[in-house]
């Protein structure tokens, strides 16, 4: 097709406004439509086409613009001509201008404006035909149903709209996987599915990755919500989108708010056999083709039953948002009853802030001569006065928080098809408030810890300003007694300067009287060192003399001793030996002699033994002797 080709400048349709016939979003997009409004917005819309005749032509027409494009202003448009039934959907197409460059020098950005309008009236047709094909089929969808893959392929081309290419070393690459990637900053809820996505074996490329996170959103019933949070944040979408983007312009909002109508359809996909790298995106513009001569006979009965059924199940969504109202109304109430105990609170608060400010100026007028505790409590009077103006400006936005909530209640008690978004805003309204308490009771026990902190400071500055006056009292006293001394230090200083002046008078006379007497005598004392140098030189060198001299003689005598010592002890030895041999003769022949012979072996045995003792003293003698030989010098 003609339009797949151009890419996503003709490529998504969607609802623009109608008069009035068929119930639609606001094209404002003050509020954004919830699952049970899209529900009784189909609801209604199928009893009106009842009731109507069918359209002769495509549900939608294409918009030519005067000169510029969408850029240009309305009155400059050429609508087709007016038709019975229902207002269509408009296909914007650039119309060429006079120069036949369709009107780019006058408005340079209407190719990004009418892509904006396409892809968004795009989107607003393919989310009514999901809507209306999950109520007919049981609101249970698979992967292969062909409207829910053209839904999918929209919304590639409205994430893809503006993106901005990223250069790599293979050239410049478009991929909308890095803005979903930053959902899992924005809502920590969407780290499951970005995790999930990662480990898929079969995603190859970031589009596979993308259209994956998608499909797992939509399963999840958060698309909206995730699309929410990432169009709300433009700073980090700049970094992908050019500014005439889709996600940065209103059309993105709009969007976002349509995908809410999503989370009442049950989705099922399988993500391990499909192949969504190699997937073409190209939107299939025949589905939302109607054939105009066709009559309702033949889907008459099938429209009745989906009428009833979509009846039945608005009025079970109309019971349960009556019974959230009653819950939400109960709440408000206690909300109420809680404001006006804090305002209680709050007036006792005042009241105790005022008796401690007028505690404060009486200590302050009390001790004014104290400069440093002075200015601690003046720093906390002035605290403690900032916050009371702080509890003061909250107390007033509780207030108008109040009234605020009292006003949506009303709306919301008059528009029962809007109840579900009213619903969670008053649910947000109220965890606000609730913050808003737990702060204000927070703000009440810091106020009563300053009040206690205050009362401790002042005694603390009633017990510093006695000491203080008790130091100043005991350092006049020392102040005193130093007066004293230095008056009497300053008489002594006097006493010693004359003294200093009279020794100075004696000195230049002594020096005067004897300065021949003192020269001589330095004379006569360096005479004298000169004669102890020279005197210390030869006793050192006696000392080394004697010293030499008496290494020598011991060197001698130990010579000496060990000669004598090794002489003796040879002389000896020769000597026992010698005494030994006759003492070994007479053992050897005592045995053979007979017994007659023992009587004269007394004699020899006596002579032997005076012998040997005699040979004793002999050894002892000469052994005393030898040490007491000195050395001859």
């Amino acid at each position: 097709m003609a339009e797949a080709e151009q890419g996503p400048l003709l490529s998504p349709l969607a609802e623009s406004s109608r008069d009035g016939a068929g119930s639609e979003l606001p094209p404002a997009m003050e509020r954004r439509a919830e699952p049970g409004e899209e529900a009784a917005a189909a609801a209604e819309e199928e009893e009106e086409d009842d009731d109507e005749a069918p359209p002769a032509s495509p549900p939608f027409f294409l918009l030519y613009p005067g000169h510029g494009g969408a850029a240009a202003p309305s009155g400059v448009w050429r609508p087709p001509a007016p038709r019975g039934g229902a207002a269509l959907p408009v296909l914007l197409l650039s119309y060429p201008g006079p120069d036949g460059a369709g009107g780019t020098d006058s408005h340079p950005n209407y190719l990004m404006a009418n892509e904006r309008m396409n892809l968004m009236n795009m989107a607003k047709l393919s989310i009514k035909g999901l809507i209306e094909s999950a109520l007919n089929l049981g609101r249970t969808l698979d992967s292969d149903y062909a409207p829910l893959q053209q839904f999918f392929v929209v919304m590639e081309h409205c994430l893809k709209h503006g993106l901005k290419a990223k250069k790599t070393f293979l050239g410049q690459n478009k991929s909308f996987w890095g803005p979903l990637e930053l959902v899992e900053k924005l809502v920590p809820e969407a780290a499951e599915i970005t995790a999930s996505v990662k480990d898929l074996p079969g995603l190859k490329t970031p589009v596979g990755r993308g259209r994956a996170w998608l499909r797992l959103a939509l399963m999840q019933k958060k698309l909206s919500e995730y699309m929410k949070a990432l169009i709300n944040r433009k700073d980090l979408l700049s970094e992908f989108y050019e500014p005439n983007a889709l996600m940065m312009e209103e059309e993105g909002a709009i969007i976002a708010g349509l995908l809410v109508g999503l989370n009442v359809i049950d989705a099922n996909f399988c993500m391990k056999g499909e192949d969504l790298d190699s997937q073409v995106g190209v939107i299939d513009f025949s589905m939302y083709l109607k054939d105009g001569n066709s009559t309702k006979g033949s889907e008459g009965d099938g429209q009745i039953t989906a009428i009833l059924d979509q009846k039945n199940y608005v009025e079970e969504l109309n019971r349960h948002l009556s019974a959230t109202v009653n819950n939400l109304q109960a709440k408000v109430d206690a909300l109420e009853k809680s404001n006006t105990k804090l305002t209680e609170e709050l007036a006792v608060a005042n009241n105790r802030i005022i008796t401690l400010q007028e505690e404060m100026e009486r200590v302050k007028e009390e001790s004014s001569y104290i400069l440093e505790s002075s200015r601690k409590v003046t720093k906390d009077r002035t605290a403690d006065g900032h916050a009371l103006t702080e509890a003061r400006k909250q107390l007033k936005e509780e207030t108008q928080l109040r009234l605020d909530v009292e006003k949506e209640l009303e709306a919301q008690i008059g528009m029962r098809q809007e109840m579900e978004l009213a619903m969670k805003m008053l649910e947000k309204d109220v965890c606000e408030k609730q913050d808003a308490l737990v702060a204000l009771r927070q703000q009440l026990d810091d106020l009563r810890a300053l009040k206690h902190e205050l009362s401790f400071k002042l005694q603390s500055s009633d017990m510093g300003v006695k000491q203080k006056s008790e130091l100043n009292s005991r350092l006049e006293e020392k102040t005193n007694q130093m007066a004293a001394t230095i008056k009497q230090l300053e008489q002594r200083l006097r006493q010693a300067e004359k003294d200093r002046q009279l020794a100075q008078q004696d000195n230049r006379l002594f020096k005067q009287e004897f300065g021949d007497k003192i020269n001589s005598l330095q004379l006569e004392v360096e005479e004298l060192s000169r004669q102890r140098s020279h005197l210390e030189l030869e006793l050192k060198r006696e000392r080394d003399r004697w010293s030499h001299s008496h290494q020598r003689s011991q060197d001698n005598k130990k010579g000496t001793k060990n000669w004598l010592r090794q002489d003796g002890k040879l002389r000896i030895q020769e000597e026992n030996a010698k005494l030994k041999q006759p003492l070994r003769e007479e053992n050897s022949v005592l045995p053979h002699k007979s017994s007659c012979q023992d009587l004269k072996t007394p004699r020899s045995a006596s002579s032997a033994r005076k012998k040997a003792a005699g040979a004793k003293k002999r050894i002892s003698a000469r052994t005393a002797v030898a040490p007491s030989v000195k050395p001859v010098q």
